[in-house]
C-alpha cells in the first residue's frame, strides 16, 4: 500500500509537530494551498479498507470493513461521480477549490476507484481464505454434491423460485429497466428442439438474501451466492432450453434528487423525486471479467453505457452485501460484546431524567453512554402530564423509530408536539416522508423547514411545567436522532435545562418553522446566518493570543474540512503562530505541515471499531489546551460549504465546568492521545498509519472510552475527576 508508518507523530498530547514540507510543484498562493475533495474521500475509503487487512481487528469485523468500503464505494458514484459527470457532459470547465475541473477529477477518480476496487477484490479472496480456516466456506455451483444439490433442490423451490422473473430479450421483449444497484444475470441459451438461441435477463432479487446458507457439515459453516444457486436451476427457469453462456453485471445509477423549486406540495414532489432516483442514469457498468462478448455489448447498449464506465469485475460483484456473512453466532469472530452504560447521575435519580438535568448539565458519549437516555428524555416527557409542550428535529431516524413513536404518544397524550422533519436527508427520504405521515397521523404539528436549506441541526425542547413556571430542558446534538447508528457512531448529546439554552432552541424552531430569523442568540450560533462567522471570529481571537505573545492553540474534531474561507484563516492562524491539531476522519482539503504556510497545523484520522462523528471544537482562548478557561463548542456542523452556508446548523458553547472538562481533558484529550487507531496526514493528501512494535503498548481512545464513564453523567464527578488517558491492553 502507499501509506507508511507515522508512529513518531500520532500522538498528538505529547508528540511535536511534524518537520514542514517544501511543495514547490505546487501554486500555495492559489488553488494548490487545497487538496481535492473527491480525492481525499477515496483516500478515507482507503483507510476504511485498510481495517479489513489489518490482522489486529477480529476476521468477521475485517469482512464488516470491506462490505463498509464497497457500499462507501458506491455511494461515491451514484452522488458524487454523478454529479461530476453530468457538469463535464455539460461542458462545466469551472474549477473546484483545487483548480481541477469536473473532466479531470473524473479522470483521477477513475484511476483511484478502479485500484481501491482492485484491492477490495483481493482483500476478499484473502479474508475468504481465512474464513475456510474457520470452518466457514462460500461455495461455487461446481463444489456442491448430490446431497447438497438434494437440499438446494428444496430451498430453491420454496423460498427463490416464486420471486424470479425471467426475461426474454427479443423484438417483442425489450431490455428491461434495471434499478439503481441492480443485480442481474444475462443468459446465452439454446433451444433444444431446434438449437434456436435465446438471450434472457435474470434479474438477482434484492429482497432475498444474497448469501444462502446450506445444511452445516462436519461443523463447517457453508454458503452459496444467490447467483449460483439460480444457475444451477436453469432448467426450472427456461425449460426446454440448454445453457450456453452468462454473466452477471450490476448498475449504478445517478442517485442525485433534483426538486423543482416551486414545488407546491413539498411531500408529493420528494415521493415523485423519488421515482426518477429509481430511473437515473447509469453512471457505472460493473460487469463479470468472463462475460462472451455478444452479451457484454448487448448489455452496454441497451443500458447506453460506454467503455469509460465499465468495470470488469473478476469474482464476487456486491461486495457490499458481504456484511450478511457477519455471523452474530461465532462471537470468537467478532469484536468482543460491549453494552453501553447508563450514567451513574440518571441511576441516581432512579431513571428520572429531568430530576437528573436538574442536578446540573450532563452530557453523554454515545455509544459509550446508551442512546437510551435520548429515547427516555421524550418517552418521560410524552407520559409526564406536567409536560406541556415537545419540539424535535428529525434529519436521520430508524424506521420503527422510538422517537417518533415517544412523540406521537406525546401528541396523542394532547401535548403540544412539533416535529421538524428533513425530507432532503439523502438516502432517507423515503423514511422520512413515512415518518412524517405517521407524526401528522398522530396529531403533531410536522414542518418540513427551508426548500432550499437543509435542515442538520440536532435539537429536541421538553416544556414542564414546574410550580408557577415553565421550564425548558433541551438536547443539542451532535449526531442523528437514530438508535441503531448510535451504537457504532461516536456523537455527543448534551442535556440542559439552562433558560439561555433554553430560550435559543426556542428562536431556532421558531425560525425553523415560520422563517423568521432570531435576533439576539445569546449562546447559540447557526448556520447559515452566525455560526461561520463566530468560528472565523474565534480563529482571529486565538491570532491576536499568539501576536500577544499568549499560549495559543486550537483543538477541533469533525467528519469533513474543506471550506475554503475556514481552511484559509486556520493557514493565518498557523502563520501567526497558532497550534492547531485536527482529527478529520474522512475528507480533508486542508494541507497541513506546509513550509510558510502550515506549519503549525497537524491532522489526524481515526478509523477504527466505531465511527467518528462527533464535531467539537476548543479554543486555548489564551491559555492553551487542555486548560479550564478554554472555549469549548459542540456542534453538529462539518467545516464544508454545504454545512456552513447552505444547512441550518447549531454551535454551542459550552459552560458548564464538568462538562467543559469532560469533553477537553477526557473526550478530546483522548482522541489527540490516540495512537492505535490513528493515520497522520501528510502534505500530499496521503495519511500514514501509525503502525507500533509487538508488545509496545499503543493508546485506544474507543478502548478507553468503553473502560472510564463520562465525567458529567457520573453521579459525583466533579471537573477535578478527570480519569488518566490508559486502558487495559488485550
Amino acid at each position: 500500500m502507499r501509506y507508511k508508518a507515522a508512529m513518531t507523530y500520532a500522538d498528538f498530547l505529547k508528540s511535536p509537530f511534524p518537520p514542514a514540507q517544501e511543495l514547490p510543484e505546487l501554486d500555495l498562493s492559489g488553488p494548490g494551498r487545497f487538496f481535492n475533495r473527491e480525492l481525499s474521500w477515496l483516500g478515507f475509503n482507503w483507510r476504511v479498507l485498510e481495517e479489513a487487512r489489518n490482522p489486529k481487528v477480529p476476521l468477521l469485523e475485517r469482512l464488516r470493513f470491506l462490505s463498509i468500503s464497497a457500499t462507501n464505494l458506491d455511494e461515491f458514484y451514484n452522488v458524487r461521480v454523478a454529479g461530476l459527470r453530468e457538469l463535464a457532459q455539460a461542458g462545466n470547465t469551472t474549477p473546484a477549490a483545487d483548480g481541477l475541473t469536473p473532466a479531470e477529477q473524473l479522470v483521477l477518480i477513475d484511476e483511484d476507484a478502479r485500484n481501491l476496487m482492485n484491492e477490495q477484490h483481493q482483500t476478499y479472496e484473502a479474508l475468504q481464505k481465512e474464513m475456510e480456516a474457520e470452518d466457514i466456506h462460500i461455495l461455487n455451483s461446481s463444489m456442491l454434491d448430490a446431497e447438497d444439490k438434494a437440499y438446494l433442490d428444496e430451498v430453491f423451490l420454496n423460498q427463490v423460485f416464486p420471486v424470479l422473473s425471467p426475461l426474454a430479450i427479443d423484438p417483442a421483449h425489450p431490455f428491461p429497466f434495471i434499478p439503481n444497484l441492480g443485480f442481474s444475470l444475462a443468459l446465452q441459451l439454446r433451444r433444444r428442439a431446434d438449437k434456436k438461441e435465446l438471450k434472457a435477463l435474470l434479474p438477482i432479487p434484492q429482497q432475498i438474501d444474497r448469501f444462502v446458507a446450506l445444511a452445516p457439515r462436519n461443523g463447517a459453516v457453508r454458503f452459496l451466492p444467490l447467483e449460483e444457486l439460480v444457475l444451477v436451476h436453469l432448467d426450472s427457469l427456461f425449460p426446454g432450453y440448454a445453457y450456453s453462456g452468462h454473466c452477471a453485471f450490476q448498475v449504478l445509477r445517478d442517485s442525485d434528487l433534483e426538486v423543482e423549486e416551486e414545488a407546491e406540495d413539498l411531500v408529493r414532489e420528494f415521493e415523485v423525486a423519488l421515482k426518477r432516483r429509481r430511473r437515473g442514469e447509469v453512471v457505472r457498468l460493473k460487469i463479470s471479467t468472463d462475460a462472451p462478448d455478444d452479451l457484454r455489448k448487448l448489455v452496454m447498449n441497451e443500458l447506453h453505457v460506454n467503455a469509460d464506465e465499465l468495470v470488469a469485475v473478476n469474482g464476487l460483484l456486491g461486495l457490499a452485501d458481504l456484511k450478511e456473512l457477519v455471523l452474530d453466532n461465532r462471537p470468537d469472530l467478532l469484536w468482543p460484546p460491549f453494552t453501553p452504560r447508563v450514567p451513574e447521575r440518571v441511576q441516581d435519580h432512579d431513571g428520572d431524567m429531568f430530576a437528573a438535568i436538574r442536578q446540573k448539565d450532563m452530557l453523554l458519549h454515545h455509544p459509550y453512554e446508551t442512546f437510551d437516555m435520548v429515547v427516555r428524555f421524550l418517552a418521560q416527557a410524552a407520559r409526564d402530564p406536567n409536560v406541556v409542550a415537545i419540539k424535535q428535529t428529525l434529519y436521520r431516524t430508524s424506521n420503527d423509530s422510538p422517537i417518533v413513536s415517544a412523540l406521537c404518544e406525546a401528541a396523542e397524550n394532547g401535548k403540544s408536539v412539533t416535529a421538524l422533519v428533513e425530507l432532503k436527508a439523502r438516502f432517507d427520504e423515503a423514511a422520512n416522508i413515512r415518518q412524517s405521515r405517521r407524526l401528522e397521523r398522530a396529531g403533531a404539528h410536522v414542518v418540513y423547514g427551508f426548500l432550499n436549506l437543509k435542515t442538520h441541526a440536532k435539537i429536541s425542547t421538553v416544556v414542564r411545567r414546574e410550580g408557577d413556571q415553565l421550564v425548558t430542558y433541551t438536547h443539542y446534538g451532535t449526531g442523528n436522532y437514530h438508535p441503531i447508528t448510535a451504537r457504532i457512531y461516536t456523537d455527543l448529546s448534551f442535556f440542559t435545562c439552562d433558560t439561555v439554552l433554553g430560550r435559543d432552541a426556542t428562536k431556532l424552531f421558531n425560525y425553523l418553522s415560520g422563517y423568521a430569523q432570531p435576533e439576539k442568540l445569546e449562546n447559540l450560533a447557526i448556520s447559515p446566518i452566525s455560526l461561520k462567522p463566530r468560528l472565523l471570529e474565534m480563529i482571529k481571537a486565538e491570532i491576536a493570543h499568539a501576536e500577544a505573545g499568549k499560549p495559543a492553540e486550537i483543538w477541533a474534531k469533525m467528519n469533513s474540512l474543506i471550506e475554503p474561507d475556514v481552511i484559509d484563516a486556520l493557514y493565518e492562524a498557523s502563520q501567526a503562530g497558532v497550534k492547531i491539531s485536527l482529527v478529520v476522519r474522512g475528507i480533508c482539503g486542508l494541507r497541513p505541515g506546509v513550509t510558510g504556510m502550515s506549519e503549525n497545523i497537524r491532522v489526524k484520522s481515526i478509523v477504527g471499531r466505531f465511527l467518528e462523528h462527533s464535531r467539537i471544537v476548543c479554543f486555548g482562548n489564551g491559555h492553551g489546551l487542555p486548560h479550564k478557561k478554554s472555549r469549548v463548542y459542540i456542534s453538529s456542523a462539518d467545516w464544508m460549504g454545504r454545512n456552513l452556508n447552505r444547512r441550518v446548523e447549531t454551535l454551542v458553547e459550552i459552560e458548564n465546568p464538568t462538562v467543559k472538562a469532560q469533553i477537553v481533558s477526557q473526550v478530546m484529550a483522548a482522541n489527540m492521545a490516540d495512537v492505535a487507531q490513528s493515520w497522520v496526514m501528510a502534505p500530499d493528501g496521503s495519511f500514514a498509519r501509525a503502525e507500533t512494535t509487538e508488545g509496545e503498548f499503543a493508546f485506544n481512545c474507543h478502548r478507553f472510552f468503553m473502560e472510564n464513564p463520562s465525567l458529567s453523567g457520573r453521579g459525583s464527578a466533579g471537573a477535578s475527576d478527570v480519569p488518566k488517558l490508559t486502558h487495559t491492553e488485550d
